[in-house]
């Protein structure tokens, strides 16, 4: 596939130049990182939350966990994690568990996380699990120009239940 449909008409329809970077089949943002040489926190990935009011995309660093309780209390609402099984009718041009981190594209409401303020170049998936995007930091912000956004991930360790890895 290389790149998601949707991605490439947003891509284009913005004017946003991109690269694809080709890489062996991964399954998580580690392991794209390492098989694309590239560092992992300038990897965007996105976690998939939901709650009455629908789903929300929240784009944070790849080397990052997703702070719930931080993400519900900025938020005033009671986020919860989407599973992957109940995504493929967001993304049907996307193979399961690689997510673009462009919510905009598919309509979604997207947060995005204040590590990318200043990032002069994001990798992101593309759709599939063998293409990362390379997007400059600034056409990377201007594509979720309209996204709240905050702090809303870190680094923890998997045994603290505030944290959630949610890979994607």
């Amino acid at each position: 596939m290389s790149i998601a449909a949707r991605i490439e008409q947003y891509l284009t329809e913005h004017g946003v130049r991109y690269e694809l970077v080709s890489h062996k089949t991964t399954g998580s943002t580690h392991e794209s990182a390492v098989a694309a040489h590239v560092p992992e926190d300038h990897i965007a990935k996105a976690v998939m939350v939901r709650d009455a009011q629908g789903d929300a995309m929240v784009v944070i660093p790849g080397h990052s966990w997703l702070r719930l309780d931080t993400l519900n209390q900025e938020t005033g609402r009671q986020l919860e994690l989407n599973e992957e099984s109940a995504l493929t009718h967001l993304f049907p041009d996307c193979t399961p568990g690689a997510v673009p981190p462009l919510g905009p594209a598919y309509d979604l409401e997207t947060l995005l996380d204040e590590a990318f303020a200043s990032l002069g170049v994001v990798y992101c998936e593309a759709g599939d699990h063998q293409h990362l995007l390379r997007i400059s930091g600034e056409d990377f912000r201007t594509l979720l120009q309209g996204a709240r956004r905050g702090y809303f991930s870190g680094e923890s360790s998997s045994s603290d239940p505030l944290w959630s890895s949610a890979e994607g």
